[in-house]
């Protein structure tokens, strides 16, 4: 839905960016998700997606260029009411450097190409220090686009492009309701990467359950070996109770992985992952073993060194480590050796109650906070 006749508002944010975004402005091009019919995400629902007339976009680029004018110079920005969100957006990014800017929400490059490249240009033109600019898109809209406009987009100065791929099982994309397959992910991301554009792949250990636990693995791999994407990251799933998928575990059509299943899932993908490039990332707190990063093929046999060593551990230690970790208190596997991480953690077993036979399903509870 594309909302052009609708009157400016303000300066506008969505509600989430990529973690390796933190230090970047926030643009919302689009409202919402196009799809939105996801089963493990519960972001968007019951929310309209609409496209922002690119007039308004461009109106917030040039909030923001008003007030870096004046931190600059230093001189006092003279705002109103409805100026606080740009206000407050451009000081804390001219506070970071000002190096890149996330186009939000959850799929921009459904908008017109030549839309899109006049807000590039305007980025470009108004903070030319900047040296990256990205966005979230579906593998099935990048799918759609031509080889030309993508390149165009590239020269235009969109730099990465952040997709969900989340598995690359036909089975379980059919199950959670990705609106996309095997096929489509490896089209796009082989476009992505053709266009001389930065690919992030993101994928969801645990996302088959246990029953479909190794298809997880093996198929995913086989999808990211044929594409190779910059970045691979690890998002563990963890189901809020308002996601259709944990209406599917409340009503046993959907069995949850335990993080020692997921640890061993993980293992398996890496194992299977051949003949690519790629950097590893586990940049998010639902993460088990954060430690699992490195770029391939070289740093292939420490990053499973971790998942072993993790999986060496009897079973007591997995405990301590699971639930320190989903408290907050365990940063690493390393921190098994903190005194003070593990009494932190001990402590919070033995006033929780918390049974060894339990343990996983508890902590599966407590990361529900992080999402």
């Amino acid at each position: 839905m594309n909302n052009r006749n609708e009157r400016y508002s303000g300066f506008e944010q969505g509600p989430i960016r990529p973690p390796s975004e933190s230090d970047s402005l926030l643009l919302r091009v689009t409202r919402n998700c196009p799809w939105n019919q996801c089963t493990f995400c519960g972001l968007y629902k019951g929310q309209t997606f609409s496209i922002r007339p690119v007039e308004d976009v461009l109106k917030d680029i040039d909030s923001v260029k008003s007030v870096i004018s004046d931190l600059q110079n230093g001189t006092p920005h003279d705002r109103d009411a409805a100026d606080q969100w740009s206000y407050h957006s451009a000081k804390a990014w001219f506070e970071n450097g000002m190096k890149s800017v996330f186009l939000q929400d959850a799929n921009t490059l459904v908008i017109k190409p030549d839309d899109l490249l006049a807000i590039l240009a305007s980025i470009r033109e108004n903070f030319p220090e900047v040296e990256r600019i990205t966005s979230y898109a579906r593998s099935q809209t990048v799918a759609r686009i031509s080889d030309k406009d993508l390149a165009r987009l590239k020269d235009g100065g969109l730099n990465r492009i952040h997709i969900g791929m989340e598995s690359g099982s036909d089975i379980i994309l059919k199950r959670i309701k990705k609106g996309v397959d095997k096929e489509t992910h490896i089209k796009a991301g082989q476009k992505v990467k053709k266009a001389g554009i930065e690919l992030s792949e993101y994928i969801m250990p645990g996302l088959g359950g246990v029953e479909y636990s190794t298809e997880n693995a093996v198929e995913t791999a086989s999808a990211l070996n044929q594409i190779d994407p910059d970045f691979i990251r690890i998002r563990t799933l963890a189901l809020p109770d308002q996601t259709g998928l944990a209406a599917d575990l409340r009503n046993g059509l959907f069995s949850r992985a335990g993080d020692i299943l997921i640890i061993q899932e993980m293992m398996l993908l890496l194992e299977n992952l051949e003949g690519i490039t790629s950097t590893v990332v586990s940049d998010h707190i639902i993460n088990l073993l954060p430690e699992v990063e490195g770029t391939l093929p070289d740093d292939k046999k420490y990053m499973l060194s971790i998942l072993k060593n993790f999986l060496s551990l009897d079973y007591v230690e997995k405990m301590i480590y699971i639930i320190g970790r989903r408290i907050g208190v365990m940063r690493g596997l390393y921190d098994l050796n903190s005194d003070t991480r593990r009494r932190h953690a001990l402590d919070f077993i033995i006033q929780n109650q918390v049974e060894p036979a339990t343990a996983e399903a508890y902590a599966a509870e407590l990361m529900k906070r992080f999402i």
